[in-house]
């Protein structure tokens, strides 16, 4: 009995040794840990937020509004899938965003990755390409109508808007910009739709539906001019 208590305070004592060795390298270790728990934090939170920055900050908002009103002007409201526009929109986003996701990369993702930026100041670096693409897409009534519904000092620059006015005023002059777009898209449509409905009225057609004929005559339009290229053409041309 004797031996298995002196075996196990022997023991017992080259843990305490062992931990009292290990001591100093504690905080460092220590602070590696806490480093990389904020990392996988701070990626956690933007994965969980990405959707709604993708919609309220990027150009995805516009050019998926332009492409579900292609659907529609060309009488096809399921075609293509919702699968197949918001991939086609992500992608034209990622055209559009590239100048500006590239130096959100470089001058603030990278820097807080290597440990050489704080996170506060990663942050302010990485939102001033987004906000600097905000600012030239956002028409000026935009703005200062969240101003004003915001009961906020009139900003005298840049730095002076808070991206509680910004974003919205962004979004308001993305879905005007959206619509007008979308409108010019469906005016050759709704053309057909007025020329096809004339036509079989004067035939005294009345009964056979309108959109039976104007369909294939608009995709068969549509396909001769090589309308998505001139859609997205136009599209991310639109941007400043």
């Amino acid at each position: 009995m004797s031996n298995a208590v002196r075996r196990g305070a022997a023991i017992l004592l080259l843990l305490l040794a062992a931990g009292a060795q290990a001591a100093p390298a504690g905080p460092s270790l220590v602070g590696m840990e806490t480093s990389q728990t904020l990392r996988i934090v701070l990626g956690l939170t933007v994965l969980a937020v990405l959707p709604a920055l993708l919609v309220c900050v990027t150009a995805f908002l516009r050019i998926v509004i332009v492409l579900a009103m292609l659907r529609h002007a060309l009488g096809m409201p399921e075609t293509p899938p919702n699968t197949v526009v918001i991939g086609l929109a992500l992608f034209l986003t990622l055209f559009t965003m590239a100048p500006v996701l590239h130096r959100a990369n470089q001058e603030a993702f990278q820097p807080f990755m290597q440990g050489t930026l704080p996170m506060e100041a990663a942050y302010d670096k990485g939102a001033a390409p987004l906000r600097e693409f905000m600012v030239r897409q956002t028409r000026e009534q935009d703005l200062a109508l969240m101003v004003e519904l915001s009961k906020a000092d009139v900003p005298q620059g840049m730095d002076d808007i808070s991206n509680v006015q910004l974003v919205p005023a962004f979004m308001l002059s993305e879905l005007r910009a959206a619509f007008q777009i979308g409108f010019l898209v469906f005016l050759p449509f709704l053309l057909i739709d007025l020329v096809v409905s004339s036509v079989l009225m004067a035939l005294g057609m009345m009964m056979m539906p309108p959109t039976t004929v104007a369909l294939p005559l608009k995709v068969l339009m549509f396909v001769l001019v090589d309308g998505w290229s001139l859609v997205l053409k136009a599209l991310v041309g639109s941007f400043r």
